[in-house]
């Protein structure tokens, strides 16, 4: 974990302890200077592993930049970081400035990207951290680096409803919203329905969910088969009483794009496809949703 240098709190005494606790609040307020200059702040959860959350949260950030919007994306997956590999920036070094604050990795020139992936050295090496270390250096990616201005930060989470899409909730305390990624198959449903209601008890918006995966394209006919089903996204949205977003369907193109580490959305080759078209209908969702807000 990244640390700054602070002063040794042993044996303090009353008064160095009413130091201590100014040095919180002094963090408080510190994250919250930051976080103020980021107007919108999007979680990208799911309960399901596996159904290309992290691949949907990259295009989303890289169409939310096409739209000329100031864009960051905090990819705080601590055990499973895949953002770095998902936008070719595995080589890539976190760096610091004179204020011992932290760089956030640039790709294409203007996306802000922070992920613990940038500190691991090695790809094989295994981040084995308990719930404090990982509430840490969230708060530490939303404080200490300097993100500067932005209209959008979109947040990667791991899997689940655990300590991190807990901590990120709570750090920042009023995200816009959390995009629910799901595949349309019963086993993923059946764990993703968790995700909006972990939503409902910290009160935090659902603006939609994303049926990833949905219906096979062939990429020898253009025609689509429904190997993982269809519709079972669209269907937990109405039953559990949120917006529905759109189904990206299963296409060789995007597996091959993430691979590569260059983002389907941005490929002129695939412009046309029917994903572009509903990656482009979701973030215009997305985008007219958080406006509404405000």
């Amino acid at each position: 974990m990244f640390t700054k240098k602070k002063k040794s709190a042993n044996g303090c005494t009353n008064s160095n302890q009413g130091a201590v606790n100014m040095s919180q609040e002094e963090e408080k307020q510190e994250l919250k200077e930051n976080l103020e200059r980021i107007k919108h702040k999007i979680v990208v959860l799911s309960g399901k592993g596996g159904v290309g959350k992290s691949t949907v949260a990259v295009n989303l950030a890289v169409s939310l930049l096409k739209k000329g919007y100031k864009v960051g994306l905090l990819d705080i997956d601590i055990h499973g970081p895949s953002i770095p590999k998902l936008l070719k920036l595995e080589d890539e070094n976190i760096l610091g400035d004179n204020s011992e604050r932290l760089i956030p990795v640039l790709y294409s020139g203007s996306l802000k990207v922070m992920s613990v992936g940038f500190m691991l050295g090695n790809d094989n090496n295994a981040v084995v951290w308990r719930g404090p270390l990982k509430y840490g250096v969230i708060k530490q990616f939303l404080k200490d680096v300097v993100w500067g201005d932005l209209d959008y930060l979109v947040i990667d989470s791991p899997p689940g409803t655990g300590d991190e899409p807990l901590s990120i909730c709570q750090l920042i305390e009023n995200p816009d919203g959390a995009v629910i990624v799901t595949t349309p198959q019963d086993i993923a449903i059946l764990d993703v329905k968790k995700s909006i209601t972990f939503c409902g008890l910290l009160n935090m918006p659902v603006i939609g969910v994303v049926e990833n995966m949905s219906g096979f394209i062939c990429p020898h006919c253009s025609k689509s088969v429904d190997i993982f089903k269809k519709g079972g996204g669209e269907n937990m949205a109405i039953e559990m009483g949120v917006p529905f977003l759109g189904r990206i369907p299963l296409d060789l193109n995007i597996t091959n794009s993430g691979d590569s580490g260059n983002p389907y959305i941005l490929n002129e080759e695939y412009k046309e496809s029917e994903a572009v078209k509903v990656f482009s209908s979701v973030v215009e969702r997305i985008d007219n949703f958080v406006k509404g807000r405000k």
